[in-house]
C-alpha cells in the first residue's frame, strides 16, 4: 500500500502501519513464506508483530481488517460508534470481490502466500482509489 501511495502522489498525506488483533504473534518476524512472497515481487519488509490497541482509534481515520474475525476483535476494542465506524474490511473496496475475507495462508503451502497477495494488490488498488478520492496529491 505505501508503494501505491508513493507512486501516486499521496504518500504524504497517508500513514500506512500493521497490527494484528491477537498477542500470539507478538514480537516476532514475518513468516518466512510471507516473506519470500513479498520478497520476490520487491517489498521491503522491516516488521515485527504487534497487537492494535483501542488507544490508537482516536489518531486514525481509517482502520483495515483483512476479514470478519478481525473486524469482529476489533469492534470489541472500539469504544464507540465512532470507532466502531472507522473499521472496513480491504476487500470492500475491491470491486469485483466475491468474497469479502482474504483467506489466512498460515495452514497452507508457500503457494499460498502468492495467491494472497495477488487479492491484497488488487484490493489496495481499489483502497488507493478511495483514498485518492479524500485526499490531494503532493504538488
Amino acid at each position: 500500500m505505501r508503494r501505491r501511495l508513493t507512486q501516486a502522489g499521496l504518500g504524504h498525506a497517508v500513514v500506512v502501519d500493521s497490527a494484528g488483533t491477537g498477542d500470539w504473534h507478538v514480537g516476532d518476524d514475518a513468516d518466512r513464506r510471507a516473506k519470500a512472497a513479498l520478497a520476490a515481487r520487491g517489498y521491503p519488509l522491516d516488521h515485527r508483530a504487534r497487537q492494535f490497541q483501542s488507544a490508537w482509534f482516536p489518531r486514525l481515520d481509517l482502520v483495515v481488517a483483512m476479514d470478519e474475525d478481525n473486524v469482529r476483535a476489533l469492534r470489541r476494542l472500539a469504544r464507540d460508534a465512532e470507532h466502531r465506524n472507522k473499521i472496513q474490511l480491504l476487500r470492500a473496496f475491491e470491486p469485483d470481490a466475491r468474497e469479502l475475507d482474504v483467506p489466512d495462508p498460515y495452514y497452507g503451502d508457500a503457494q499460498g502466500f502468492h495467491q494472497v497477495l495477488d487479492i491484497i494488490e488488487t484490493a489496495c488498488d481499489g483502497l488507493l482509489a478511495h483514498l485518492g478520492q479524500r485526499t490531494e496529491p503532493a504538488t
